[in-house]
């Protein structure tokens, strides 16, 4: 297999018999929808997808329940960055599964721009959805999970909360704030049995994306990366689902990378 061809792709194990999975941000084609999908292959007892994009959100739960018909799917709107939506869904989701057992945040949003051209606005954006909308998720469910003194939450990071790239400075700082966001709140849920783990891709393709970033751009940033290719957005869910597993029971307030960028 050349370096640049993408692997087969993995069967799943049946890593979430018994757990109930709610994931926001997870209509389209992106890592969300990959970790939904990955979720029911992976047997899980029941599945909750949110979106802020009323026809591809119903469109997405249609396909998965279509190819998993054995496995209840249920969508619902939720903006993340209005907490009356992130109330509601975590309702709601509770109701349909009673309980949510495992929760991914993968709510975030990008784009390219200098620190000296950032408007208030854009910087504030960024920040609300990635980083205070995985915040309202979190403080929303721990109550949830530390009564019930069980539960997985993982939330989506970057390598650009560790590493330094022109024109992503409220993008980076968003992904900084979730990766110190999951280690503390992790000390704060060990408590109750509750972990909280995060991963952090370097570059996964998908549609959304080739439209929002420059062509050069990504070309450049794949160069970087010791496969010579981008990851398939099911590589990154597929971390997501180990971290959602009893197999790794023994971790919490780890920020796993997700990356084969060039040391």
């Amino acid at each position: 297999m050349s370096v640049k061809d993408s692997p087969a792709y993995v069967q799943g194990h049946h890593l979430l018999t018994g757990k109930s999975v709610l994931i926001t941000a997870a209509a389209g084609a992106g890592i969300g929808f990959a970790a939904a999908t990955r979720a029911v292959e992976e047997n899980c007892r029941g599945l909750t997808i949110s979106d802020v994009h009323e026809g591809r959100l119903y469109k997405a739960v249609e396909q998965l329940s279509n190819s998993h018909p054995d496995t209840p799917v249920f969508g619902q709107l939720c903006d993340v960055t209005r907490e009356d939506d992130v109330q509601l869904l975590i309702k709601i989701a509770e109701e349909q599964h009673s309980g949510v057992d495992v929760l991914i945040n993968n709510a975030g949003l990008g784009g390219t721009c200098k620190l000296i051209a950032m408007p208030d606005k854009q910087w504030s954006r960024v920040l609300d959805i990635t980083l205070t909308g995985t915040m309202r998720m979190m403080r929303a469910i721990l109550p949830l999970m530390q009564a019930r003194k069980r539960g997985v939450i993982i939330n989506n990071a970057s390598v650009l909360g560790w590493r330094a790239q022109r024109e992503q400075t409220h993008y980076a700082a968003a992904k900084a704030g979730v990766m110190a966001l999951t280690r503390c709140a992790a000390m704060e849920a060990a408590d109750y049995q509750v972990r909280i783990n995060a991963v952090s891709p370097s570059i996964a393709l998908h549609e959304f994306l080739k439209k929002t970033t420059p062509v050069e751009l990504l070309e450049e940033l794949v160069r970087k990366e010791a496969f010579g290719r981008a990851a398939e957005v099911w590589e990154v869910a597929n971390v997501m689902m180990f971290l959602a597993s009893d197999y790794s029971s023994y971790m919490t307030g780890e920020i796993v990378s997700v990356s084969s960028q060039r040391a």
